[in-house]
Formats: structure tokens, sequence, C-alpha cells
């Protein structure tokens, strides 16, 4: 697939390298001289020039891309970028940098694809390097929804129910679930819940150290609390 990324500061740069690594083509769109050299000694293609302009873009093939990343430290111009490369029916990846604040997911959620806030999923890796065990942050949705991986144990009250026979508290569901040693999918009702297999659940925080305690068998750290 090819990429456009707006930004080559460590976001964006950072993004491109692994885009790269998985054999994917990368242009970056970046306005710092420092940045631009940085990324080229990388091996990577560069535009020089402000990326919510779009004959920038265009410079950039955003005609032949398949998605493009708003990812500069700009909200401004990621935004604009995404707006055009939308205009051009690209995949499009919104940074936001500012706290967390519902209005602003609001505010920007049905414009792009998605929304990325670069600091919340380093401190989503952080938690679950601090939690371990059974449990793990996938993603946080909103301001009191969060999707956990859960690893169902013998000591679950689900163990050897089927998924139609759970009965999860409300605010919460059961996003996809998958067998032991297998791929995820969409989660089936005559699905048995055995050990080892997994299960991802969206769910409102006041209702993780329920669920956690159904799935795992065991009191929730408070340590998961709304990070």
């Amino acid at each position: 697939m090819r990429f456009v990324i707006i930004g080559a500061g460590r976001v964006g740069l950072r993004t491109a390298r692994v885009l790269k690594e998985e054999g994917h083509e990368v242009t970056l769109v970046e306005l710092d001289r420092d940045r631009i050299d940085r990324a080229r000694d990388a091996g990577f293609e560069v535009v020089e020039g402000d990326g919510s302009h779009e004959e920038i873009l265009e410079e950039a093939g955003i005609e032949d891309a398949d998605a493009l990343g708003g990812l500069t430290s700009d909200l401004n111009v990621n935004f604009a970028a995404c707006s055009i490369g939308k205009h051009y029916g690209l995949r499009t990846v919104l940074r936001v940098d500012e706290d967390y604040r519902e209005e602003v997911y609001q505010q920007y959620a049905n414009e792009v694809d998605e929304v990325v806030y670069p600091e919340r999923l380093g401190a989503i890796g952080a938690k679950n390097a601090l939690l371990g065990g059974s449990i793990r942050a996938i993603a946080d949705i909103a301001q009191h929804l969060q999707v956990v991986l859960m690893t169902v144990s013998e000591k679950s009250p689900m163990h050897g129910y089927t998924i139609d026979e759970v009965a999860l508290p409300a605010n919460s569901r059961i996003l996809a679930f998958g067998k032991a040693d297998e791929p995820m999918g969409l989660p089936m009702p005559d699905h048995s819940l055995e050990s080892g297999d997994r299960v991802a659940i969206l769910a409102d925080f006041s209702v993780l150290d329920e669920v956690r305690q159904l799935v795992v068998g065991e009191e929730l750290s408070a340590a998961t609390g709304g990070a």
C-alpha cells in the first residue's frame, strides 16, 4: 500500500518507519529543513512544503495513495490535509495532541476515519505494562469507554458457557472472540468459552471490575480505572 504522511517529527517518522519495515511505500511531507534531512537520511522520499496545501499533497502522490495521516503537532494542518485526502477518497487519520476531551473527539471524529492521540496511546501501553496478567487495554474510545482484551481463566464464572448464555453488565458487550491460539473474529452465539480463549470487550469504566470478575475470575486492580 501507499501512504502519505504529513509531518516528519517524532510521531510521523516513527509511523513511517513501521510502515516501511512492513513493505509499504511512504512519502513524507515536511516544512522543517532539519526534519527533512533526517528523514531523507533514513531513506524516505520527502516533499518539502505545507501539507495543508493541495498542490503539495499532489506532489506527494495523493492521487495514487491509499491513506493519508495528518501527524504533525498542528491540528489545523492535520485537519486540512485530511479533508483534502478525504476528497481524493483516501482513508484519513488525524492526530490530536490536546488533552482528551469529548468535544474534541466529537468535533473531528465524523470528518476523518480515525482520530489518534499519541500521548494517550503511550499511556495505554504503560498501563498495560503495569497491569500485566490477563487484561490488556486496547483503546480508549471515549471519556468513559475502553476496549479491553481479556483471557478466560478456569476461575471464570463464564467458563463452559456459550456467548449466548453469558450476561455481561449493562454498558458492555463482546466485540470479538478467539479460541486459544486462533485468530480473533466475530463472536457467534454458540461459541463456548474455555480457558485460554480471548474476548475483546467494549465496556464503560464503571463496569470494568465486574466484567473482569466474570471473564477472568479476579478483582480488577485500581490501576486500570480511567487512565
